[in-house]
């Protein structure tokens, strides 16, 4: 008897997860560790998509980082972000460079967002925006941009 559904190996399920978004590598590797399969087929699993352009980190990277921009997170935040999913340094640097931003404006745009929920001029609301801007990534300097008229 002939079974309806075909058997997936590991290189078809990965196939059919970057079909559907981007992943960087770590990520499709713990996507088919959770499926059940084993180390080997996903290793040579995810080293068939690298070399046929599927999986790309430095592609996968620069998605991430527009993500995040949409969302109003600054530079450190995307880092951390990256190196948390196993982004090498040098492929989140070359995305940064490749993907350049105004952090300040950026910063200055999030901060506005923020201050049109919270109207305020208090100090305790002052440090209450610096922990804002600081969680979502921006450095002091960005932060001060920001927050001065």
């Amino acid at each position: 008897m002939y079974s309806l559904t075909p058997t997936w190996t590991a290189k078809k399920t990965a196939l059919d997860l970057l079909s559907r978004c981007e992943y960087g590598r770590y990520e499709l590797q713990q996507q088919l560790l959770n499926k059940g399969f084993e180390l080997s087929d996903i290793d040579e699993a995810v080293e068939f998509c690298r070399e046929h352009h599927y999986l790309d980190d430095l592609r996968y990277a620069k998605d991430q980082i527009k993500q995040h921009v949409e969302k109003g997170h600054g530079e450190r935040r995307i880092r951390q972000d990256l190196h948390v999913k196993h982004v090498r340094s040098e492929v989140i640097d070359q995305a940064l460079a490749e993907e350049p931003q105004n952090w300040f404006e950026l910063a200055k745009l999030s901060a506005k967002k923020y201050l049109a929920d919270n109207p305020t001029s208090e100090n305790h609301e002052h440090s209450k925006r610096v922990r804002f801007l600081q969680y979502r990534g921006f450095s002091l300097e960005q932060i001060q941009y920001a927050l001065n008229p």
